[in-house]
């Protein structure tokens, strides 16, 4: 049996190998740990690809990886139009549905997502259920304007969200920031049989930039299996 970051580079070397080609000239850039293994791969064939090629960031952290790893930096704003974008996810079910924003990016990463002409995940076996929910305990990440914050949770306990939580940083006092300055809110609602229904509730709630549900978006989704082989859904 292999380690989940074992599994994660697998997957995500594979999802490179079979989507990533020199006829790509666009190219998005997912964020997470396993995107770090995405844009190894990716120098790995630097030599293979279009030496023009331009890649676009979800982040800071995957901004870094494109900068350092001395790749063409490009911007959502420049290049509308994506080829293909790689990310990675939190949770994945049986219908290719995702919940992202673990770590606080789902507003950029579903920017980039949708402008692609193929999304595909990459992740690791933990992350595969068949139902949203069902192992990602943490909740549906919101990303909310800050003045809105206090609105939003009480309207999300009207959906069913029992318990709303306001992410906190780890290291600093007060509340995460994401990279657009807005607070993110964890909303657990137990198994999510209809993420698309939810989706759509939580995106009318005033104060509500983006919602952590990437549902009906995935063209494949790459996963590293325990015994070291990779599934594609």
């Amino acid at each position: 049996m292999i380690s989940l970051n074992e599994a994660k580079k697998k997957a995500a070397y594979k999802a490179v190998d079979e989507n990533i080609t020199s006829e790509n000239k666009i190219i998005g850039i997912g964020s997470g740990s396993t995107i770090v293994y995405v844009v190894e791969r990716i120098l790995q064939l630097k030599n293979l690809l279009n030496k023009e090629c331009i890649f676009i960031p979800t982040s800071f952290q995957s901004r870094l990886l494109i900068i350092e790893g001395g790749l063409n930096l490009g911007d959502i704003d420049q290049y509308s139009e994506i080829d293909v974008t790689i990310d990675g996810a939190d949770e994945v079910d049986e219908n290719l549905n995702a919940i992202k924003g673990g770590g606080a990016c789902h507003l950029r990463e579903k920017l980039v997502a949708e402008a692609a002409k193929k999304f595909i995940i990459v992740a690791d076996y933990s992350k595969r259920s068949t139902t949203l929910g069902e192992k990602w305990k943490q909740g549906v990440p919101i990303e909310v304007i800050p003045f809105a914050y206090k609105r939003v949770m009480n309207s999300l306990k009207e959906l069913g969200c029992e318990n709303p939580i306001l992410r906190m940083a780890k290291a600093k006092a007060g509340p995460v920031i994401s990279d657009n300055g807005n607070f993110i809110i964890d909303a657990h609602f137990g198994l999510i049989e209809h993420p698309k229904e939810l989706l759509e509730k939580i995106k009318l709630l005033t104060g509500v930039v983006e919602v952590g549900l990437f549902v009906n978006m995935a063209k494949n989704a790459y996963f590293g299996n325990e015994d070291g082989s990779v599934d594609i859904k």
